[in-house]
Parts: C-alpha cells; structure tokens; sequence
C-alpha cells in the first residue's frame, strides 16, 4: 500500500502528463485537420505560388490555435488545481483513517495485554494453591466414617488403629443433615475438628449473614465451616467442648490461646458466644485489655446483621464508627466496640501495612501488633464426671 507522499507523486506526474499533452496535442491536431495545410500539400509543386498561399493560411491558423492555447491552459490549471485539490483530501483522509486504525490496534493492544496479566496472576494463584496441596499432609479424599464429631470417631476407630487427619463425615446430634469436617488427628492428641482457617488469602472472608451462617471456602485450604454447623457440634447432649487458637506470624514465629469452654447460642440470639478460663501465651485478645473490649457473651455481626452494640455510633481511636463490621472490610466477628480479636479479617501477604487484617491484639511485640500470617480455630470435646 502506497503512503500519501507517494499518491501525491504519482497524481502531480499525472497532472503534468496530461497537461502536457493536452496542448501539443491540441495545437498538432489543430495543424494537420486544417484546410490550408492541405491546400499546401497539394500544390507544393509550384514554389511561388505555395510560398503566397502558405503565408495566407499561416495568418489563418495563428488566430485560432493561440485562442485554442489559451483555452486549453485555462483547462490545464483547472484540472491540475481540481487534481492538487483531490490529492490533498485524499492525503487528509488517508492520514486520518490511518490515525482511526492506530488507535484502535492500541486499544486492542491494551487490552489483550491486561487480559494476560489477569491470566497469569490467576495461573500464579492456581499454581501456588496447586503446590500447597501437594505438600498437604491430609489426603483429599474424604474419609466414609461417620461420628457425632472429630473427639467422637477418634475414640471410635482410634481404640482399633491410628486415625489419620483429614476429611470425615460427621452427624452431630440435633443437625438434619450430615456434613464434611476437617479432623485434626495429630495436634495434642487428636479429636480437633477444625472451624476455622486462614493461610494464604486465597478465599475472601469479606462475606455476607449467609455465607457465615452455611460456611465457605475449602476443607484442604481456607475456610469457615458455619455458624449452624458449628452450633449443631458444640450443643450436643451430655458435651461440653473447648476452643483453641493457634497462631503464626509473618516471622514464623507461634502463638496460641486456649479456651476451656466454647459454646453458641443458637440462631434466634444470633449465636451469641460463650468462653471460658483462658490459658495460652498470645493473651486473651476475646476479652481484651479494657472492659469495653470484651467480646465474650457478644453475638455474632456482619455488614449486613450489626449485632456490635455500636448504637448509634462507637468511638474507635478517636473516630466515629457505626459498624465494626464495615471498619473490619465487611467481615463477620463477634464484635463488640470493636475489640481486639478478629481472626476473620483480610489476609494481608508479608512486607505490607498492617491496616486491619488478622487481628489478636493482645498479641504484641514492643506494644506493637504482631502482623499474623496464618491462624486455625479447632474445638474438642472436654468430659465432665457429671455428665451420664
């Protein structure tokens, strides 16, 4: 495809070309169809007389062919200026459509460009999640054994052979339907049935009444098991369970916080929860520092369910705050003003700002909070004598 200088060229060498023949062609043709050209082709014969005649006619022709001249110089340059005219539309518009295609390719460019980058970021996560499972030392598959819970198939199956960790089916009393439980059968003896946990920021905990109340994520990676599936386990007949909180920093460095009682109020009162004596060495962030900072016997809070006791408002570091759940990215907790334990907050990967995140605050480092990477919560049953 030629540029617009090279049509230019090619239209002026047209013009010129034409122009030119135009005139030596008008004035040739002029010459030969003439009469007394003839005239003087026929008596050429006779010198004198043709010299007189030649003179006559040559007077004849002069008028004519300069009036012709004329004329077609005056159709010459109004057909090179009609030319040059056309030439510098065409040029204009040449350059404007090539102009319309550049910026199009770019768009184009621009936008395949941050599709791949979408892609790869997605294939960085798949790969990372893909290697993480490999190293996992719980099988995929789920375990067909059924239990009331975690404590109940260890003494189960564990009084014939060693139980492994993983994926069981448990049915606690007073659930309708069974369910899918992560078991953890190494930790202190086994029997935990874990109901919380963060690694890797892979799942979104930023999460609406529903989602916390049926449970999200994966079993094998991140997630919540549900307040329901929770209450179904921890409510039993004749049980009485005990929560622990483990912890690890972004310096690999652990914690942990051990409740000798964990209990739910059921859905009506929002699954209000109930703690025990503490014991542990990242401190007792559920009940905090002050007496407004204890989340015990708090019920549980989303964006869209404020149970906080921010009413109208709570005064946070000096701002005026209407839902914890909003100052915590829209994740769900048993707030309470807002407290200092918030273990569903936003992961936040290693060198960045604190800002909300995974929170234990009594969990610190030069009056500093300890930016945590990861954090399970699992429960298992404690046996009362009382109980028959």
């Amino acid at each position: 495809m030629m540029n617009p200088s090279q049509v230019s060229l090619l239209f002026l060498n047209v013009c010129i070309f034409i122009c030119g023949e135009a005139v030596l062609g008008n004035c040739v043709h002029h010459s030969t169809d003439s009469p007394a050209v003839n005239i003087v082709g026929d008596v050429s014969s006779a010198k004198d007389e043709s010299q007189s005649n030649d003179t006559v006619y040559k007077e004849d022709c002069e008028e004519p062919c300069d009036v012709k001249i004329k004329v077609t110089r005056e159709e010459r340059h109004s057909m090179c200026r009609n030319l040059q005219n056309s030439i510098v539309t065409y040029t204009r518009s040449t350059k404007k459509l090539l102009r319309n295609m550049m910026d199009e390719q770019q768009a184009s460019l621009d936008y395949l460009s941050n599709q791949v980058n979408e892609l790869m970021n997605r294939i960085l996560l798949l790969t990372t999640e893909v290697f993480r499972k490999q190293l996992d030392p719980f099988p995929y598959r789920t375990v067909q054994s059924h239990g009331l819970d975690c404590t109940d198939i260890k003494d189960t199956i564990g009084s014939v052979t060693k139980t492994p960790s993983g994926l069981y089916i448990i049915y606690p009393e007073g659930s309708s339907y069974p369910f899918e439980v992560m078991c953890d059968m190494d930790h202190r003896g086994g029997g935990w049935t874990v109901i919380q946990k963060r690694m890797d920021g892979i799942i979104d905990f930023q999460r609406l009444w529903c989602d916390y109340l049926d449970g999200f994520g994966d079993l094998l990676g991140e997630f919540w098991l549900g307040l329901k599936k929770i209450f179904y386990i921890v409510n039993q007949k004749n049980t009485s369970f005990m929560l622990y909180v483990a912890l690890e920093s972004e310096d690999n460095t652990f914690a942990y916080a051990s409740y000798d009682t964990f209990r739910l109020e059921d859905e009506t009162k929002f699954f209000k929860l109930h703690l025990g004596r503490y014991s542990g060495n990242a401190g007792d962030a559920f009940r905090g520092l002050r007496k407004e900072d204890n989340q015990n016997a708090m019920p549980f809070s989303t964006s869209d369910v404020d149970n906080d006791g921010c009413r109208p408002v709570c005064l946070i570091n000096g701002q005026s705050v209407k839902s914890c759940s909003h100052l915590r990215n829209n994740t769900g907790w048993w707030f309470n003003q807002c407290g200092l334990a918030n273990l569903n907050g936003i992961h936040h990967f290693p060198g960045k700002l604190l800002a909300s995140g995974i929170q234990w605050g009594t969990w610190a480092k030069n009056k500093s909070p300890i930016k945590i990477k990861s954090v399970s919560m699992k429960i298992r049953r404690t046996y009362n004598p009382y109980f028959k």
